[in-house]
């Protein structure tokens, strides 16, 4: 981060850098998280679009809803009936709503200093980064915990080398790791999917549940960010 800072001629981006990361050996109970979710136009970066985004801050003890931000952003690229389908954000919705970049320091300034929290790492990270290069000229880069990558490592710690042996045969369906599925696992109550801020907080709902259940507040920090 340091050196991103020092390297990026974009001020916006240094005031993000200089906020810096906790230090890796911080146990989870002390750091600040944030929750991050995207609804996109697609799953590519560079041929997608960002069209709504949603975010909770919180720590293991506490969801900070008050803290939350929401914001519906208008895509370079047209919408397909596809992506209308699953966020529900039509053209008509979007007429009105603010480009990209005109969230982006609030956005920045909501992630600076946490350790973000997602749900499938391959949609938040490279979609900022790729928005980024498109009005900066730069990337951005951040350690985040992934939701989605833990549930599917303790599922596959609780089995047995016969059952994992059936897994890599195709013997068995693999268990769900969509976000609804993994949170019913935890006895969480089912919320209505894509939209970015329900989805965000769905998200710190279930990290809270993961360690709650299978770990602890005293692992570090760099036992799980990636």
């Amino acid at each position: 981060m340091k050196e991103r800072e020092a390297a990026t001629s974009v001020p916006m981006l240094a005031n993000y850098f200089r906020s810096g990361v906790p230090d890796p050996a911080t146990p989870l109970s002390e750091v600040e998280f944030v929750a991050l979710d995207l609804e996109t136009t697609g799953l590519e970066p560079r041929q997608s679009g960002i069209v709504s985004v949603g975010l909770v801050p919180f720590t293991l003890r506490r969801i900070r809803v008050a803290g939350a931000g929401y914001w519906v952003v208008r895509p370079r690229r047209t919408l397909d009936e596809a992506s209308v389908l699953i966020h529900r954000i039509t053209h008509e919705g979007l007429a009105a709503a603010p480009r990209f970049s005109a969230v982006l320091p609030e956005l920045l300034q909501a992630l600076a200093g946490r350790v973000v929290v997602v749900h499938y790492r391959h949609i938040e990270r490279p979609f900022l980064d790729q928005a980024c290069r498109r009005w900066f000229g730069e990337g951005i880069e951040f350690p985040l915990i992934d939701t989605m990558a833990l549930e599917g490592w303790m599922l596959r710690r609780g089995r047995t080398r016969l059952q994992r042996l059936a897994d890599r045969l195709g013997w068995r369906r693999r268990a769900s790791l969509r976000l609804g599925t993994c949170r019913e696992r935890y006895h969480l109550p089912a919320y209505g999917a894509h939209h970015a801020m329900t989805d965000a907080l769905a998200t710190a709902e279930l990290f809270q549940a993961q360690v709650a259940w299978h770990l602890s507040p005293d692992w570090r920090l760099e036992q799980l960010w990636l």
